[in-house]
């Protein structure tokens, strides 16, 4: 079935008029599934790490889900382009909730990492779909909205997500802030797929021959998985052995990369290509520097896993309000510059965060630099999504969104694993501070210091990058 038609949606004011109402609702609760497994998990993550003696290896734990959604995204671009995103999003639903069932049952470090591996493939599988889907049942006018929308759904559980985990970590244990997400999963499958159904499943021409999958595509795309993964292994055992692994890594990933984004990616060419390098840039130094922040606060300033996940809360709200603030029309204009000032603050935020490893710095300065840099980047996440739509024919919106989410979980990938490295060399692995239990001597402020800063310093790149957005003519 192919999306509606242009009249009837051009008849129709918002994204939650009678057409698109269940639509709306519905993949807007698939967001919200996943934004609350983010900010639940990210809560519970310094626990589960201590329990399994796997701190040496917490940068896996986030670097696993990342590795994995690229093939996931690579397999979706393809599979919603020739057969629509009802497949896709169905099955990465399935994966998702089996990655957190694992993750939650594991008994060993690696186990777990073999969880969020599962999960991620999920979650890969999920985002690109969900592109599509925007991409075919809503108008041009309409998609700066509902984009919006996913980030505003992020706003309740940034706030009752670290909560409700710190609150069951305490008192329950981490193991069911993961084993308790799944039970959620039905609500957005009853709601997004009867909806999607109607509106965007199918071939966008049902008549023609099914067009067979490209193997060269999988294989750059296992490429880039498995090159990512060696990279992230490297990072982590700091020893000469392991430059063998990370030339291998590089040998496999970089002639992938090339053959998966578009053409000048890499040297950031105007239009497409540097809408895809941008999103990596900010995603990749944001997510790095932010998945440090609570182990940070409960190693170094003695948080509970609550108040720690809890300064991080603010930051969903004004998510929410960059991403209004970019769907605006009067903005549209200036959305390049708006994107390079996203990026600025941004940066200023990963900068600020490690003033607080000084006892005399209150940690409320976390929260309130951490929601200046979410302001940002709910107008660079959202500018790159309307953005990349816009530039792709329709036949192409499935690997072009992929080629976005590609360039966001490598930047990912790769970043954690170089903050992870650094981390494990200033001794961050023994890191113990204050947090109950620890022991001073293990204490290794700098280790923390060696990975906000060069991620401050790549944001910053990125408000260049933002200037090059507009598409030559």
């Amino acid at each position: 079935m192919s999306s509606m038609p242009d009249e009837q949606r051009h008849k129709d004011g918002g994204v939650l008029a009678k057409p698109y109402r269940a639509l709306s609702i519905g993949i807007v609760s698939v967001v919200f599934l996943i934004a609350f497994e983010a900010t639940a998990v990210g809560t519970a993550m310094p626990v589960a790490a201590r329990e399994l003696d796997g701190v040496p290896l917490y940068a896996f734990a986030f670097s696993a889900y990342f590795t994995t959604s690229l093939f996931g995204m690579v397999l979706s671009g393809q599979w919603a382009d020739r057969r629509g995103p009802m497949g896709p999003l169905a099955g990465g639903i399935g994966g998702f909730a089996a990655g957190l069932l694992l993750a939650g049952t594991a008994g060993a470090m690696w186990q777990f990492i073999l969880g969020r591996a599962v999960q991620g493939l999920g979650g890969g599988l999920v985002i690109v779909a969900l592109y599509v889907v925007v991409s075919r049942a809503y108008p041009e006018a309409l998609r700066p909205s509902i984009l919006a929308a996913f980030a505003a759904s992020w706003v309740i559980p940034s706030v009752i997500g670290p909560l409700i985990a710190g609150t069951v970590t305490e008192h329950a244990g981490w193991r069911w802030v993961f084993l308790g997400i799944p039970a959620l999963v039905a609500v957005p499958l009853a709601l997004a797929l009867p909806a999607i159904r109607r509106a965007a499943a199918g071939p966008l021409d049902p008549g023609a021959p099914a067009e067979a999958f490209d193997r060269r595509r999988i294989r750059l795309a296992l490429g880039i998985s498995l090159g990512a993964g060696l990279l992230q292994y490297a990072g982590q055992d700091l020893r000469w052995l392991s430059l063998l692994p990370a030339l291998l890594g590089a040998a496999v990933l970089v002639p992938a990369v090339l053959g998966l984004l578009p053409r000048g990616t890499y040297r950031a060419a105007r239009g497409l290509p540097s809408v895809v390098l941008l999103r990596g840039v900010a995603a990749g130094s944001f997510v790095a520097a932010e998945s440090f922040v609570p182990l940070m606060l409960v190693t170094e300033r003695g948080l509970s896993p609550t108040l720690a996940g809890l300064s991080l809360a603010a930051g969903g709200a004004t998510w929410a309000l960059g991403s209004y603030v970019q769907s605006r029309p009067r903005m549209e204009p200036h959305r390049g510059k708006l994107v390079a000032i996203g990026m600025v603050l941004v940066a200023a935020a990963i900068a600020a965060v490690p003033s607080v490893l000084a006892d005399a710095v209150p940690v409320w300065i976390v929260a309130a630099a951490w929601g200046v840099g979410c302001l940002g980047m709910g107008v660079v996440i959202a500018s790159t999504s309307v953005l990349l739509l816009r530039l792709s024919p329709p036949a192409d919106a499935g690997a072009n969104s992929a080629a976005l989410q590609i360039s966001d979980g490598l930047a990912n990938v790769v970043l954690l694993a170089a903050g992870g490295a650094a981390f494990a060399a200033l001794g961050g692995g023994t890191a113990g501070g204050h947090g109950a239990g620890a022991e001073t001597a293990g204490s290794h402020p700098a280790a923390f210091t060696a990975v906000f800063l060069p991620m401050a310093a790549v944001a910053l790149l990125g408000a260049w990058i933002g200037t090059r957005l507009r598409a030559p003519r």
